[in-house]
Order: C-alpha cells, then sequence, then structure tokens
C-alpha cells in the first residue's frame, strides 16, 4: 500500500479552490448577450419556435375543417336516412291503404253474395 497517500486539509483546499477558479474562468468565457453568436442562435430559435407556431396552427386548422366536414356528412347522411325512412312510411301507409281498400272490397264483395244467396233463398220460398 505504498501508493496511497492521504490528502490533508490543505489538499481538499486548494482543489476546491480550483474548481471555483475553473467554473469562474467558465462564466467568463462565456459570450455576452450583444455577441452576434448569441444573437445568431436566439433568432434561429425564434424562426424555429414561429415555424412550430405556424405548424401548430395549421394542424389545428386542419382538425377544425375536418371536423366540419364530418359535421357536414353526417347531417347529410341523417338527411337522406330521414327522406328514406320518410319514403318508407309513405310506402307503408299506401300499402296499408290498399290493404283497407281489397279488404272492404273483399267483404263488400263477400256481403253482395250473401245479400244474392238470401234475396235467391227468399225467392225460392
Amino acid at each position: 500500500m505504498s501508493g496511497f497517500k492521504d490528502k490533508g486539509f490543505a489538499d481538499r483546499l486548494g482543489t476546491a479552490d480550483k474548481a471555483r477558479k475553473a467554473m469562474l474562468e467558465r462564466v467568463r468565457a462565456m459570450p455576452s448577450a450583444d455577441d452576434p453568436a448569441v444573437i445568431e442562435r436566439k433568432a434561429a430559435r425564434q424562426a424555429i419556435s414561429a415555424a412550430r407556431e405556424a405548424r401548430r396552427a395549421e394542424r389545428e386548422s386542419d382538425r377544425i375543417a375536418a371536423q366540419a366536414r364530418e359535421a357536414e356528412e353526417r347531417l347529410a347522411r341523417e338527411a337522406d336516412e330521414q327522406e328514406q325512412r320518410l319514403a318508407e312510411e309513405a310506402a307503408q301507409a299506401a300499402e296499408r291503404a290498399d290493404e283497407a281498400e281489397r279488404g272492404a272490397a273483399l267483404e263488400a264483395a263477400q256481403k253482395a253474395a250473401r245479400d244474392a244467396r238470401y234475396a235467391a233463398r227468399k225467392a225460392r220460398k
């Protein structure tokens, strides 16, 4: 264990001081707000942000247009279904009226035949 070296308090203070100085140098090395590179990066970020916002607005308008189209299609489909339902109901009503008319005609024919038989029976007596 001859390679082991116990660091003392002064060594630790020196290391901490070096770390503080390195951080200070990094902060001082950062470009200022009026540096052309910083201004260019800021403008690029703003352009990206504006493009992102424009794409978001376009997606939103597309979504709204799709919803309007779907609502229009739904209303047209419901109108067609309503029209078809009304046509079916009218056809059913006409069929019921025809059925009632045929029933009434059948009853009238049956009554006429019955009356004829009754009259023939009366005439035979």
